[in-house]
C-alpha cells in the first residue's frame, strides 16, 4: 500500500452518490460499500483492503457507513422521466410527421419538420436521463432533460389551450392531459436539483429555449391562423347559351350550353359539391298589372315581383353534375363543360334559363380523403348502412362520404374527426345539393334537436375550413330560341 495514493470519499451529493478521488482527480464514484470496494479493485486495491485505515484512506461528509442513496426512488424517478419524455416523443411525431410529409404550403412543412426536431430532443433528453439518474458522467444531461421537459410543458399547454376552445373528446387527449401533469411534476423536480448549475452561461441557454418557443409559436399561428385567412379564395364562374340550332326533321331545338369556372385566387380550393340544370318558365299573363299580388310569395322565395306576369311556374328540363365532388382546381386553373339541350318548338316556355352552382374548400385548411369521398353511395341501397334512408322518407339521392382532416394535424389532435356529407338529388320540383359537415357517425340525425345541433355545427366547421358557395345564372326568351331557322 505504501506505493499508492490516498483515496479520497467525497460526501454524498443529493442523490446519496460519493466520489472517489485520488490525487486530487476523480476517478469513480460508489452508490453503497459493495460499490465502493468494486471501485477500489479496478484501481489496482486489494480486496480486503481496510476502509477505517486513515492512512490509506479519507471520509469526508460521512463515515463507511453513510450511504444515503435509496435506489428503487431514484430508479422509480428516472423510469418516469423516460416513459414521459418517450411517451412525448411518439407525440410530436405523430403531429410532426403528417405535417413534414403531406401539407400544402412551405410554412406548414416546416411547422411539421420543427415538430420532428423537438421529438428528436425529447429522444436525446431520455437517453440523458440514464446517465443524470446514474453516474453523471456527461456535464450536461441535467440541463438536456430539462429541455426537454420544458418542450413537452411547451407543446402540452399549447395542445390543451386549443382543446379548451371547443372542449371535444380526442383520443389525443388522453395522452396530453397526463403529459401536462408529467411536465409540471418533472419540471419542479429538476428546479429543485438545481440541473442549470453544470452549464457554463445558463442565462443564455434560457434565453435560446425561450427564443425558440417564440419562433415556434410566430410560425404555426402564420401558418394556421393568418396565411388562411389573408389569402382570399377566388372564383369565377359562368352559364351562357350558345347559337340554337333548329331540328330539320322534327320540331326540335338544340341550344348549346356552355359552362365554365376558374380559379382566380392564389389558393387551390376543392370542388366539394356542385350541380347545373335548365329550367323552362311559364307565367301567367294579366293585362291588368295584378301580378303584385303575389309579391308575398316572391319574396318568400327570392323571386322577383312582376306586375304583369305574377308568379313564374318553372320547370326542370336537365341537370347533371359539373365537375364532381373530390376534383380540385389550382391557382389559375379551369374548366369547362358544353351541353347540348334537346326542346321542343311548342314548349310554351317564356323563357329558358340555366343555373351553375358549385361548393368549393380552401387547400390550405383542410385536406380531403378523395379515395373514400369519390365514391357515390344510393340512398335508396340498404347496403349502404347508416347512408341508407327509405325512399318514402327521404326521397332518392346520391351522396359522398370521406374524413376531413386539417391542414395543421396540431389542430387535429384537439378536434374530433369531422366527416364531409354531400347529397345531390333530382326529382320531379327539379334538382338541388346540399352538404354537410358533421363530427357524427349517424347520417341521418335521430330527432330535431339532433338535426338542429349537426346544423350548427355543419356552419361552425364549413367556416372553420373555408367552404364557399359560388353560382352562377343566365336566361334568354324562349321566343328567341323558336325563330332559329333549320340548317
Amino acid at each position: 500500500m505504501e506505493n499508492k495514493q490516498k483515496v479520497v470519499i467525497q460526501p454524498p451529493d443529493s442523490r446519496g452518490l460519493r466520489y472517489v478521488s485520488v490525487g486530487g482527480a476523480t476517478v469513480g464514484s460508489a452508490w453503497s460499500l459493495r460499490d465502493l470496494r468494486r471501485v477500489l479493485r479496478h484501481l489496482g486495491y486489494p480486496t480486503d483492503m481496510d476502509l477505517h485505515d486513515r492512512s490509506s484512506i479519507s471520509w469526508r461528509g460521512g463515515d463507511s457507513g453513510t450511504w444515503p442513496d435509496r435506489t428503487w426512488m431514484r430508479r422509480t424517478t428516472g423510469a418516469l422521466l423516460i416513459t414521459g419524455l418517450l411517451s412525448s416523443t411518439a407525440l410530436l411525431a405523430l403531429i410532426g410527421i403528417p405535417d413534414a410529409l403531406g401539407a400544402l404550403t412551405f410554412s406548414q412543412r416546416m411547422t411539421g419538420y420543427l415538430f420532428i426536431l423537438s421529438a428528436a430532443a425529447e429522444g436525446v433528453a431520455a437517453l440523458a436521463v440514464l446517465d443524470f439518474y446514474g453516474r453523471r458522467q456527461f456535464k450536461y444531461t441535467g440541463a438536456i432533460v430539462l429541455l426537454g421537459t420544458i418542450i413537452t410543458l411547451a407543446i402540452c399547454s399549447l395542445l390543451l389551450i386549443l382543446w379548451l376552445q371547443e372542449k371535444e373528446f380526442t383520443l389525443y387527449l388522453l395522452l396530453y392531459a397526463p403529459l401536462w401533469l408529467w411536465s409540471v411534476w418533472s419540471l419542479i423536480l429538476l428546479l429543485r436539483e438545481r440541473v442549470w448549475r453544470g452549464l457554463p452561461q445558463p442565462k443564455k441557454f434560457a434565453a435560446g429555449v425561450v427564443a425558440t418557443a417564440l419562433l415556434a409559436t410566430i410560425n404555426l399561428a402564420y401558418s394556421t391562423v393568418y396565411q388562411p385567412n389573408s389569402v382570399p379564395l377566388l372564383f369565377r364562374l359562368s352559364a351562357r347559351f350558345g347559337t340554337p340550332v333548329s331540328d330539320p326533321n322534327r320540331q326540335v331545338v338544340h341550344l348549346p350550353l356552355i359552362l365554365y369556372a376558374k380559379n382566380t385566387g392564389k389558393v387551390a380550393a376543392y370542388v366539394v359539391n356542385d350541380n347545373y340544370y335548365v329550367y323552362g318558365s311559364r307565367a301567367r299573363f294579366s293585362e291588368k298589372g295584378q301580378g303584385l299580388q303575389d309579391r308575398r310569395d316572391a319574396m318568400m322565395w327570392g323571386d322577383d315581383a312582376r306586375l304583369y306576369t305574377g308568379t313564374p311556374e318553372i320547370t326542370t328540363v336537365s341537370t347533371g353534375q359539373f365537375y364532381g365532388p373530390g376534383a380540385w382546381l389550382e391557382p389559375g386553373e379551369e374548366f369547362s363543360m358544353e351541353k347540348v339541350i334537346q326542346l321542343p318548338v311548342s314548349a310554351g316556355y317564356d323563357e329558358i334559363g340555366a343555373h351553375l352552382g358549385i361548393e368549393v374548400m380552401r387547400m390550405d385548411r383542410g385536406k380531403v380523403d378523395i379515395d373514400e369521398f369519390a365514391i357515390p353511395h344510393y340512398s335508396w341501397e340498404k347496403q349502404e348502412g347508416s347512408l341508407y334512408c327509405p325512399p318514402e322518407k327521404c326521397g332518392e339521392f346520391v351522396t359522398h362520404r370521406g374524413r376531413l382532416r386539417h391542414n395543421n394535424n396540431i389542430v387535429n389532435v384537439t378536434r374530433r374527426p369531422v366527416y364531409f356529407t354531400t347529397m345531390r338529388w333530382v326529382d320531379a320540383k327539379g334538382a338541388d345539393f346540399f352538404t354537410s359537415m358533421s363530427s357524427s357517425p349517424d347520417f341521418i340525425p335521430a330527432d330535431e334537436v339532433a338535426a338542429e345541433r349537426e346544423e350548427d355545427e355543419s356552419t361552425r366547421e364549413k367556416d372553420r375550413y373555408g367552404v364557399y358557395y359560388v353560382e352562377a345564372s343566365t336566361a334568354i326568351p324562349y321566343a328567341a330560341v323558336r325563330k332559329i331557322p333549320a340548317t
